[in-house]
C-alpha cells in the first residue's frame, strides 16, 4: 500500500455512499481487471468500500460459417468495467493501478458515478421496491405538480419504479405517470 494511506482508518471511510463508477480498460483486459480488483477487495478487507465489480456480458445466438447455430457470451460494453465503490482516495487509487486500466469515464482526472436513471437503465443494481397501495387503490400524490391531488391508481410498473394515476382534472379523467415514491395509500 502507498504510504500517503498507511495512516488512514478503513472506520473513517467505510460509512461513505457507495456509487456505480465505469472504469475504462485496454482492450480485452475487463475480466482480468475485475479479477484483480476482486483479489485486491479480498485481501485487503475492504468488501465495505469496492462491493461490487462487474463486466456487463449478454448472451447472442450466432450462426457459424458452417451453419451450426450457438450461443455466444459478449461484452455489452466492451473495454469497460462497472465499480460500485465509496469514491476517496483511497479506492481511486487501488482501482486507478490496477494493471489494464487506463482511467475513470469522467473529465479530467474527476469520476462521475453514474446516476440512478442510468443504473435502472443499465439494469446493474436491483431496487425492491415495497408499496402499500396496488391497481384500483385511492391514493394521494404527495411531490410534483399535481401535489395534493387524488386519484385511483391504474398501473403500478416496479421496473420503471413509476405508478400510473388516474385523475380527475377540467371535468375528465387524465392519467398521470408518477414515481412511486411520490404517491401515499388513503
Amino acid at each position: 500500500m502507498a504510504d500517503e494511506f498507511k495512516d488512514i482508518s478503513l472506520d473513517d471511510i467505510k460509512n461513505e455512499e457507495c456509487r456505480w463508477y465505469v472504469v475504462h480498460t485496454y482492450s480485452g483486459y475487463e475480466n482480468k481487471v475485475k479479477s484483480t480488483l476482486d483479489n485486491i477487495i479480498e485481501t485487503r478487507n475492504i468488501r465495505e468500500l469496492i462491493p461490487e465489480v462487474i463486466v456487463p456480458e449478454m448472451n447472442e445466438m450466432t450462426t457459424t460459417k458452417s451453419g451450426v447455430r450457438k450461443e455466444v457470451t459478449s461484452k455489452v460494453f466492451p473495454s469497460y468495467v462497472l465499480v460500485k465503490m465509496v469514491m476517496n482516495d483511497y479506492t481511486w487509487f487501488i482501482v486507478r493501478n490496477v494493471r489494464g486500466v487506463t482511467g475513470f469515464v469522467g473529465p479530467g482526472s474527476k469520476p462521475v458515478p453514474l446516476t440512478e436513471k442510468e443504473i435502472l437503465e443499465l439494469g446493474v443494481d436491483k431496487y425492491t421496491v415495497n408499496v402499500d397501495y396496488e391497481v384500483g387503490d385511492d391514493v394521494r400524490i404527495t411531490d410534483g405538480a399535481f401535489a395534493n391531488s387524488t386519484g385511483k391508481v391504474s398501473k403500478v410498473n416496479a421496473d420503471k419504479r413509476t405508478v400510473v394515476v388516474t385523475l380527475t382534472a377540467f371535468g375528465r379523467e387524465t392519467p398521470v405517470e408518477i414515481d412511486l415514491s411520490s404517491v401515499e395509500k388513503l
